[in-house]
């Protein structure tokens, strides 16, 4: 019996998708198998496990350089990709079913809201209230992050935004109060300046369920 949420409809659209390393981002143009209002299958050739976080931009037009909108996506399956089929694999095969000799189809479920483990701020707070001045919008766009004594940058990607502060996505561990620096590539769609780094400071780290990210909150230095 089929108890998805939203209804799939087969259809072949052009996505890119966008993730962090520990070396860098990295993106793969692909196109869909089959999509619905809750999330996409994707058939490509990277490896990417279940829980995941992926940057959608769907559809994708790659004779546009700037504004095309990146949703946060979670990989939620795995499964075998085949010819002529819409890349279901039964569900004893497709929790681990890349071996290298296939193709595999990741199934990616929209995050309409981020959510995280609040740990690691060094207050012990787990449930702490919202106290910010300035409302954050929800905002993923490429940034580049370091600390302020190091010329290595991390590619990071931001989840939301505000005039003071931002949150964005490491795979990197910053220690809370560190002095970080923040630029943005010149063709983004930014909230910040873009001629210059931007003098920040770690106000919180949060933990992400079943993944190795986290999420840094950093806030703007005067």
């Amino acid at each position: 019996m089929d108890r998805r949420e939203y209804h799939r409809a087969q259809l072949r659209l052009p996505v890119r998708l966008r993730w962090s390393t520990p070396f860098g981002q990295k993106i793969e143009l692909c196109k869909t198998s089959d999509i619905s209002r809750g999330g996409l299958l994707v058939p490509c050739s990277e490896t990417h496990a279940p829980g995941v976080p992926l940057w959608v931009t769907f559809p994708f037009d790659p004779s546009l350089r700037d504004g095309q909108p990146e949703m946060l996506a979670q990989v939620v399956r795995v499964a075998l990709a085949s010819n002529g089929s819409n890349g279901n694999a039964p569900d004893d095969t497709a929790k681990n079913p890349t071996n290298g000799s296939q193709p595999a189809a990741i199934a990616l479920h929209f995050q309409p809201q981020f959510h995280s483990e609040r740990s690691g701020n060094g207050n012990g707070r787990s449930q702490e209230r919202e106290r910010r001045a300035n409302p954050r919008r929800p905002l993923a766009v490429p940034l580049r992050v370091r600390l302020a004594h190091v010329p290595w940058f991390e590619e990071a990607m931001t989840i939301d935004v505000s005039a003071r502060g931002l949150r964005f996505l490491s795979t990197r561990e910053y220690a809370p109060n560190a002095n970080l620096l923040v630029s943005f590539e010149p063709l983004a769609s930014v909230p910040w300046p873009t001629d210059t780094e931007v003098a920040t400071r770690v106000v919180r780290i949060e933990s992400i369920p079943q993944s190795s990210a986290l999420a840094v909150t950093v806030t703007r230095q005067s």
